[in-house]
């Protein structure tokens, strides 16, 4: 037998700071999008007021899907505490563990060996693959594009058994560790990528331009359509994508290179409409240069060791470790109560599938940190959504909301 609950009404009083002096005299229409409707792309509500079918205003709420990951976080050891990380944005495990990692290893004065800072990059680079996969499949969807779905998340799980192979696991990998990496990639890794991936994408992004890049239908769904200025979007603190299509060349692996990518010859795509097809069209182009930048990683990737030999830190192998009592308690203590990270804190920051992905750690001397704080990129891209969608139809907004690539578990954490 089931029971139903009646939902909490709110009064119009309660919201009329959020809406229009109009919705208040009953001129406009105020409806509920979500927080379980399928274009949202995540657990998300959107108060939308409207106007036959134009949106006046649009107020995201948020917090459907909070987990507390960095009050978590802060519970547990350096170590430990890095599986959180795994959970935040779920379509970027592998780059999440990358900003943590940094982050950690600037704090203690890791060095990363040569061959762990090549192999980051190729997994990083496969992750942002993997992650505009399931983006421009999961919006070419909201306009009714059903092909490319199928076969956008064909080519991902090329990648996912790759992540498989090298970790044991699909998504939540934890194969970045601090000081380099859980241990060497399989023999077969390279091989592999070379053949399922720089042999294979390329053809397949080709196809799915030849879907949708020309195509009148998605041309007429995306092209000026979800308009924002250069200007509008630094304002709101947009990053990734969705900011480089308004102009601005922003992009932290060249600003700011990191693990490397200094490196590296590639080029940052830009478009200046700022509209959904602009989006989509810089992250087409983004894909490419992705596998321009494991090509070379590829070719250049040393031998040698994969994690740091400093042993305050890293615990060594255990056939390195020594009889005596003491270098066994030293390592039991080292494997289970964490390493202790000197005073202070720091903010480190990489380029993720979304944009700016920042961590701010906070030590007090202990093994936990004593603070732990995330800047995710999706959390400010969607709050420029009610400047994106305002004058918009509501079917244009489905395609808005696919455009600027949220993922909520990014900004419910």
């Amino acid at each position: 037998m089931s029971t139903s609950y009646p939902l909490p009404e709110v009064t119009l009083d309660e919201i009329k700071h959020l809406v229009s002096q109009r919705a208040l005299d009953g001129e406009t229409v105020l409806l509920n999008m979500g927080p379980q409707h399928p274009s949202t792309h995540g657990v998300l509500r959107l108060l939308l007021e409207l106007d036959g079918e134009t949106i006046v205003r649009c107020v995201p709420e948020i917090g459907f899907l909070h987990t507390g990951i960095e009050k978590n976080m802060e519970a547990k050891t350096y170590l430990k505490a890095e599986v959180m990380t795994d959970r935040l944005d779920y379509l970027n495990t592998v780059g999440n563990n990358l900003a943590y990692c940094i982050a950690v290893e600037k704090m203690t004065g890791l060095e990363v060996p040569p061959r762990a800072q090549a192999i980051r990059v190729i997994l990083a680079e496969l992750q942002r693959l993997a992650s505009h996969l399931v983006w421009l499949g999961t919006s070419a969807l909201d306009v009714a594009a059903m092909s490319v779905f199928l076969y956008a998340f064909r080519e991902r799980e090329d990648i996912l058994d790759i992540l498989e192979m090298v970790s044991g696991q699909r998504m939540m990998t934890t194969f970045i560790r601090p000081g380099g990496l859980w241990q060497d990639v399989p023999v077969e890794f390279e091989e592999t990528v070379r053949k399922n991936i720089l042999g294979v994408f390329p053809r397949r992004i080709d196809e799915y331009e030849a879907l949708l890049t020309k195509n009148p239908l998605f041309l007429d769904r995306t092209m000026g359509i979800g308009k924002i200025s250069a200007e509008e979007a630094l304002q709101w603190g947009m990053t990734g994508a969705s900011l480089r299509a308004s102009g601005p060349d922003w992009d932290l692996r060249k600003k700011k290179p990191y693990s490397g990518y200094e490196q590296y010859d590639f080029e940052v795509p830009t478009a200046t409409e700022g509209d959904v097809y602009a989006r989509y069209l810089v992250r087409i182009r983004e894909m490419r240069q992705s596998l321009k930048i494991i090509e070379q990683a590829l070719n250049s990737m040393p031998l040698g060791p994969v994690k740091s030999n400093d042993h305050k830190f890293i615990p060594p192998p255990r056939s390195e470790i020594g009889t005596s009592i003491e270098s066994l308690i030293h390592h039991f203590k080292l494997w289970t109560e964490g390493f202790a990270v000197p005073k202070g804190s720091i903010y480190s920051a990489v380029e993720s599938p979304r944009g700016e992905l920042g961590v701010f750690i906070e030590s007090d001397g202990s093994s936990k940190p004593y603070r732990v704080h995330w800047r995710t990129p999706s959390y400010n891209n969607l709050e420029a959504l009610p400047v994106i969608s305002e004058g918009l139809l509501i079917a244009d907004l489905v395609a808005v909301i696919g455009s600027i690539d949220i993922v909520l578990g990014d900004v419910d954490r």
